[in-house]
C-alpha cells in the first residue's frame, strides 16, 4: 500500500491512512531504542530470554541469542501470549529493538559452548542480564516473517557473557536434563506443566529435548509450527473420546484489521481453516480481488503438510484447547478475514492468540439452524455467506453442492 507522505504529515500516527497501524511510530521508537547500538560491538541488556535459530543453509545454520540494550524486565519483547492487548506499534518496537548476535552452527552438534550457555538462557522464565560482545556493530536491518515474529538488527557474534542467573523452571530443567525422554514427551510434558508454548517453542528449537545424541537444534519457524503440531496430537487424541456439541456454536473476534469467525457443528472431529486475504493486505499486495484459500482434515487427521502454512496448526490448537476444556468435540470451521489495513506479516503467533481470545470471550450464537449461521455470516462478514459456503470443504460435505446453493437463495 501506497502512502501519499502529505498524509502522514496530517495524520501523526491518528490511523487516517486506514493501516491498523502506524510504520513511521513503530520504526522512529525501535530506532531510539538502539541509536547508540549502531556504533557500538558491545550490548549489554537482558535478554527477555531469545534466541534465533535460521534456516538457510541447513543444516549449516546462523543461530544465536538476543538482547535489547536495555537492561531490566524485558520479558514482554518475546512472549507472544501477552501480546494480544497490544498494539501493532509497541510489539513492532519490542521486536525490533532486539539485537541478535549470530554464529554459524551445525544443527547436528548442538553442544558448542555459545550454546549451552545460550541455552541456560532460553530455559529461564526471566530475563538475564547478559554482554553480547559482536564482531561489529549491528546493521539496522528490520525483517519480516510469515511465521516468526519480525526480527531486528544483527551481527556476527564474537562471545556472550551471562552477567545474572537464570532462573529455570522445574519442569524445564527436568526436560533438559533427562535424555531418555524423546523430544514429543517433553514438550507434552511440559506443556501440561504449565510452561507457555512460546517457551516451549524456543527451548525445543536451540535442542533442550530428546533422547541422548538426537538432540539437534531446530530452525525458529519450524520449532513454532513442530511445536503447535505435536500439542494439536497430544489434545486431539482427549477430544475424540468426548461427546460431540449437541447444537451450533458460533464465535467472532476482530483485531487489528482482521476478523476471525469460528464454527463448530455437532458432529465428530474434522477441521478447516480458511483465509480471505483483501487487496492491499500482507499477502495480496497488489491483486484486484479476494483470494481465499485453506486446507482441512477428516477424523484421521492429514498425511501432508498443510500448504496454508502454519496458521493451520496455530488456529487449531487454540481450537482445540477449548473443545478440550469444554470436554466436547465437533466438526470445526475457522474463517479469517484480512483486510487491507494488515499489510506485515507478523508470526502465526498473532493467529493462535487471536483464536485463543476468540474462544475465551464465548460464543456469539447457538443454533440448530445452518440458516441462521448464513445470516450471521452475512451481518458479520465481508466476504458474506455464499462465497464462504461455496468455498469451503468441510460446509459442502455438511450440506452438499446443490442444496448449499437452494439455501442460500432462500435465505437471502
Amino acid at each position: 500500500m501506497r502512502i501519499d507522505p502529505n498524509l502522514c504529515v496530517i495524520c501523526r500516527g491518528r490511523g487516517l491512512c486506514g493501516l491498523a497501524y502506524c510504520p513511521i511510530i513503530a520504526r522512529t521508537r525501535a530506532i531510539f531504542n538502539i541509536r547508540n547500538a549502531y556504533s557500538s560491538k558491545v550490548i549489554e541488556g537482558s535478554t527477555p530470554p531469545a534466541f534465533f535459530v535460521g534456516r538457510i543453509g541447513y543444516p549449516y545454520v546462523r543461530a544465536g541469542p538476543s538482547a535489547p540494550p536495555v537492561l531490566g524486565d524485558t520479558s514482554l519483547f518475546d512472549y507472544p501470549e501477552k501480546w494480544s492487548s497490544l498494539r501493532i506499534e509497541d510489539i513492532l518496537e519490542y521486536r525490533w529493538t532486539l539485537i541478535t548476535g549470530y554464529k554459524l552452527f551445525d544443527v547436528r552438534k548442538p553442544d558448542d559452548k555459545v550454546l549451552e550457555e545460550a541455552r541456560l538462557l532460553v530455559l529461564s522464565s526471566k530475563p538475564v542480564d547478559v554482554k553480547v560482545i559482536l564482531e561489529k556493530p549491528p546493521k539496522p536491518i528490520i525483517t519480516f516473517n510469515e511465521h516468526e515474529p519480525p526480527q531486528g538488527p544483527r551481527s556476527p557474534l564474537e562471545n556472550i557473557r551471562v552477567l545474572g542467573n537464570p532462573v529455570i523452571p522445574r519442569p524445564l530443567d527436568k526436560a533438559y536434563t533427562d535424555t531418555d525422554l524423546n523430544a514429543r514427551e517433553a514438550v507434552t510434558y511440559l506443556y501440561e506443566s504449565n510452561i507457555p508454548v512460546s517457551h516451549i517453542q524456543k527451548a525445543f528449537s536451540i535442542g533442550s529435548f530428546g533422547l541422548k545424541n538426537q538432540r539437534r537444534l531446530v530452525p525458529t519457524r519450524w520449532s513454532i509450527t513442530a511445536v503447535d503440531s505435536l500439542l494439536c496430537k497430544h489434545l486431539l487424541k482427549n477430544v475424540k473420546q468426548y461427546e460431540s456439541i449437541n447444537e451450533i456454536h458460533v464465535y467472532e473476534h476482530k483485531v487489528h484489521d482482521n476478523l476471525f469467525i469460528a464454527i463448530l457443528y455437532p458432529s465428530k472431529w474434522s477441521y478447516e481453516w480458511m483465509e480471505a486475504w483483501w487487496p492491499g493486505s500482507t499477502w495480496n499486495p497488489i491483486g484486484s480481488n479476494v483470494v481465499i484459500e485453506g486446507d482441512y482434515e477428516d477424523y484421521f487427521g492429514r498425511t501432508t503438510y498443510p500448504g496454508i502454512g502454519g496458521c493451520y496448526y496455530a488456529s487449531m490448537l487454540a481450537t482445540l484447547e477449548h473443545l478440550n476444556r469444554t470436554r466436547r468435540q465437533a466438526t470445526a470451521i475457522l474463517l479469517r478475514e484480512i483486510y487491507p489495513g494488515f499489510n506485515i506479516p507478523i508470526g502465526v503467533w498473532f493467529v493462535r492468540e487471536s483464536c485463543r481470545q476468540m474462544f475465551q470471550k464465548g460464543h456469539v450464537l447457538r443454533t440448530n439452524s445452518l440458516r441462521e449461521v448464513c445470516e450471521y455470516l452475512d451481518k458479520s462478514t465481508t466476504l458474506g455467506c455464499m462465497k464462504w459456503f461455496k468455498s469451503s470443504k468441510l460446509l459442502k460435505r455438511i450440506t452438499h453442492t446443490r442444496r448449499i446453493e437452494e439455501f442460500i437463495k432462500k435465505s437471502e
